[in-house]
């Protein structure tokens, strides 16, 4: 299998437990607790933010290889641009459909925070990413990283990929320590946050969640330089590394547990919970994080090698996880998807608010409904695979 092929099914697994994640219903939907994330500090934003850094590498380090550095930035700029068009299209689309539904702005009051289109500072706002509606809160750090990702990359393609390893670190060290704090508390003062109205809003800290976008970036750049064999790296004979990575996962999967069925004693909590932090990508979700990526790109990249069976049982299984062709259609359109999962999300819990508290088995069925319209875009791009590409017609003889 083509290893683009297995990061896109990648992708769309995210994508999958993302909507899943995102649908709200009153009394809650059980299949939210079939996640990986009740079992480590590891969730699906993080691997779509690291797996969408790895491509970035991968695919404009080689066109700057093959074109140049100015024709690789210029594709990596117009990129980001077709984002900003998609991130601010869903949110005109939302405040369309907010105009138009009857009890919508009531409904959607606390993911939108009023926002309305007689209200051009709040507008504005969003146009400069200082205010983010729920679930449209990725795209808008992608593009910034995006921004920065021809700068990035061509450093790494100059050799100095330790120098971005050593800033990013120090940039999230920035953001765990808060510094970022000297400029956003002033302007939020300035945007007139209240108790009562909201100035800056972001789920993400850019300076924190940036580590992994560019930890991808800078493997997906060694990739396209073929300075780096990955199987050289994953060897099914060197298994120190992937022990510590599964000692690792298994430490803070008791910690997960409690945390996630609010079982944490309140003085352990105090401390624990701030190393904890999700928005800022805190220490335990960065070393959770890059334990289970190790983890998981060792079974995939060693495990087929390996010596014993159990270790290629689980490889296979995961190969074949990730290479189901839904999955890979879902992630060939990872960021077309996202955006239409927003959508779908937001449509559903309208619906939801409308009625009365449906039953386990309505909400599981509309769960599924949702998986199977967040294809749509995916088919709909790729229409030509599956019906052929139009026919042209045939050359009129003269007569």
């Amino acid at each position: 299998m083509k290893r683009l092929d297995l990061i896109d099914g990648m992708r769309g697994y995210f994508l999958v437990f993302m909507l899943l994640n995102h649908l709200v219903f009153a009394g809650g939907l059980w299949l939210v607790q079939i996640n990986h994330r009740n079992l480590a500090f590891v969730e699906d934003a993080q691997g779509f933010v690291f797996l969408s850094g790895l491509l970035t590498g991968m695919v404009y380090a080689r066109k700057m290889l093959k074109s140049g550095y100015a024709a690789g930035r210029e594709r990596l700029w117009t990129r980001a641009l077709e984002l900003y068009r998609y991130a601010m299209g869903i949110v005109l689309v939302i405040l369309l459909l907010q105009h138009l539904l009857p009890g919508a702005a009531a409904i959607w009051k606390d993911w939108l925070g009023g926002t309305r289109f007689d209200d051009p500072l709040r507008l504005g706002t969003i146009a400069a990413f200082l205010f983010q509606p729920t679930f449209m809160d990725i795209l808008p750090q992608y593009i910034v990283y995006m921004a920065v990702a021809p700068f990035v990359i061509r450093l790494c393609l100059d050799g100095r990929w330790r120098t971005v390893a050593i800033t990013s670190l120090l940039v999230w060290m920035t953001g765990q320590l808060g510094l970022h704090r000297l400029v956003t508390y002033p302007l939020d003062g300035w945007l007139g946050a209240t108790p009562q109205k909201e100035g800056i809003r972001a789920s993400f800290n850019l300076l924190g969640w940036q580590i992994i976008f560019f930890a991808g970036i800078i493997a997906g750049t060694l990739t396209s330089m073929k300075k780096v064999d990955w199987k050289e790296v994953f060897r099914p004979d060197q298994t120190f590394l992937a022990k510590m990575s599964l000692a690792v996962c298994l430490f803070f999967l008791p910690l997960r547990l409690l945390t996630a069925h609010n079982l944490m004693p309140g003085f352990v909590l105090e401390k624990f919970g701030l190393m904890e932090i999700r928005a800022d990508f805190g220490p335990v979700y960065l070393l959770n994080f890059a334990a289970a990526a190790y983890g998981v790109a060792w079974l995939l990249i060693a495990g087929p090698r390996h010596h014993r069976a159990v270790i290629r049982r689980i490889a296979s299984m995961l190969t074949g996880l990730f290479s189901l062709n839904y999955l890979q259609l879902l992630g060939r359109h990872s960021l077309q998807i996202y955006v239409w999962h927003v959508l779908i999300v937001y449509v559903i819990f309208y619906l939801d608010g409308r009625t009365g508290e449906l039953t386990q088995l309505t909400k599981t069925m509309i769960a599924l409904g949702a998986l199977a319209l967040l294809s749509l875009p995916a088919l709909w791009r790729e229409r030509d695979r599956f019906l052929g590409p139009p026919s042209s017609p045939a050359p009129s003889v003269a007569s």
